[in-house]
């Protein structure tokens, strides 16, 4: 079954929504200037430790809805039906709404270490840390590109 017009806009606006909060909790943590200091006192800071559960809820929020929800609906209201993430994503960077697919796929991994390694190993935590803040980008893009390419395909 495709889904409707409707149920594609719904999954945006959600994504819209969770890009937004995502945005604040990255521009948050950025404006700290974390450091390897910074995360070793983590430990200390529950109200630092907050932010960073924040930020780390949200980028997985984000892209848990890219991936299962919005990509495939977007997917299948174009006529394809991706079995697949990978099927999803491959036919999202044909579409053009996704600028790298590996890049995606990248971020997906970072959330083990953003949820485990501050606790264990702090310098992989602010690497990671740091490598999510970057691929935010990707994930604020395919939102918009989805916004774009919605609303050109709702009009024609």
């Amino acid at each position: 079954m495709t889904p409707s017009t409707q149920e594609v806009k719904q999954a945006l606006e959600l994504a819209d929504k969770e890009a937004a909060h995502l945005r604040y909790s990255r521009d948050t943590l950025q404006a700290l200037s974390p450091d390897l200091a910074w995360v070793v006192g983590l430990d200390q800071r529950p109200d630092l430790a907050e932010k960073v559960e924040a930020f780390v809820s949200r980028f997985a929020r984000l892209q848990d809805h890219l991936g299962e929800k919005l990509l495939p609906r977007f997917a299948a209201w174009v006529g394809n039906h991706p079995k697949t993430m990978i099927d999803t994503l491959a036919f999202a960077e044909r579409a053009e709404v996704l600028s790298d697919a590996q890049g995606f796929l990248a971020a997906r991994r970072l959330r083990n270490a953003l949820v485990h390694e501050y606790m264990q190993d702090p310098q992989l935590f602010l690497d990671s840390l740091f490598e999510a803040f970057s691929s935010c980008r990707l994930l604020f893009e395919t939102v918009d590109k989805v916004r774009v390419e919605t609303e050109r395909l709702s009009r024609a």
